[in-house]
């Protein structure tokens, strides 16, 4: 995992440059999302690893398959293909996203709660991270029945943990004082 953020990072801040310089970030982290899922699949993976296949035509597959792109992303996606990095669309992608939410002062906020939240529900966590954070704020929710109630929201490296099973984790360690 480290080695393909290594490999990706380079791609990732040259597609950015790019979309900065055209005003396109949002046209360019949906391309790359989409080139990213296709690049996952296990029949891209097949192409991307076929010696009977040239690069250009690999390339020509996973941009096709990706739908509608700018002649400046089919590029880039030759460029991977030509320099055998297709593999790391996903990792280029997410690199991508991070820097566009920077460059945007938008922080990525993983939400998981232990039963699903309404709209509403979302909307007061999204405001009281925002008014914490001073940023806006790109939320994702997934729920997960292992917290037993509750929320844990990871921003960057840091994780806010309201969640019971947290709380029981802390009761647990005072008591082995």
């Amino acid at each position: 995992m480290a080695e393909s953020l290594t490999i990706a990072r380079p791609y990732a801040e040259a597609a950015f440059g790019i979309a900065l310089e055209r005003n396109a970030l949002p046209s360019w982290s949906d391309a790359l999302a989409r080139l990213a899922v296709v690049a996952g699949t296990e029949v891209a993976r097949e192409l991307i690893g076929n010696p009977q296949l040239s690069n250009a035509q690999v390339a020509a597959l996973v941009a096709d398959a990706a739908g509608q792109i700018a002649p400046e992303q089919k590029n880039f996606v030759q460029v991977l293909a030509a320099n055998g990095r297709l593999a790391v669309l996903p990792e280029i992608s997410a690199l991508f996203d991070r820097l566009r939410n920077e460059q945007e002062g938008v922080l990525d906020a993983r939400i998981a709660s232990a039963y699903p939240l309404d709209e509403r529900q979302v909307d007061e966590v999204v405001a009281a991270l925002r008014e914490k954070y001073g940023k806006q704020i790109k939320a994702t929710v997934h729920v997960d029945a292992e917290l037993i109630g509750g929320v844990s929201i990871r921003i960057g490296d840091e994780v806010i943990d309201a969640s019971v099973r947290g709380k029981l984790a802390q009761m647990a360690g005072a008591l082995k004082l």
